[in-house]
């Protein structure tokens, strides 16, 4: 009795490793960082986001100058006007500076809105291809090896460079 006892927790135990062993998935990974800073289109939308970035600032510098002279030629004059008058350029000259405030914020906005119309295409683009080439191989799971500790196994990061033509 004692012996089919053992010879039943025996079984048991093989048929349990057995199934743990079939249930591992087969996991790779691709560096998505990699593969979005090497892709072409992804360079001309950055060369597209730093010209628009570049005339903004040179927007943004100009409005300044000109606040800076303004302010420079009321501090200059504001001995020789009267009251009225300096209240009212120093009405304007808080008018400027919100203008200004809100040019640089309306800016940045365009720019990360721009920049997330242009990525987000970008990267679905490549998480299709991420599926195409990991379901292809035979993978259950695809990580992303930027965020990994370890990424040890295989890496389809070339693959999928090759999938989407570069």
């Amino acid at each position: 009795m004692k012996q089919i006892k053992t010879l039943v927790i025996a079984a048991i135990l093989i048929l349990g490793a057995n199934q743990t062993i079939s249930a591992q998935a087969k996991t790779a990974h691709v560096d998505v960082n990699d593969v979005m800073a090497k892709m072409p289109a992804m360079l001309d939308a950055q060369k597209q986001l730093e010209k628009l970035s570049t005339t903004y600032d040179a927007d943004y510098k100009k409005m300044v100058e000109e606040y800076q002279a303004k302010l420079k030629k009321y501090e200059a004059e504001a001995a020789t006007v009267t009251e009225a008058v300096n209240g009212e350029r120093s009405k304007e000259v808080q008018d400027m500076q919100k203008r200004i405030v809100d040019f640089r914020d309306n800016a940045q906005k365009e720019l990360q809105q721009k920049e997330s119309d242009i990525v987000k295409p970008l990267m679905e683009k490549v998480r299709a291809s991420i599926q195409k080439v990991g379901k292809a191989k035979g993978y259950q799971y695809v990580l992303d090896g930027s965020t990994l500790l370890l990424a040890d196994g295989p890496n389809l990061t070339a693959d999928v460079k090759k999938d989407l033509g570069f």
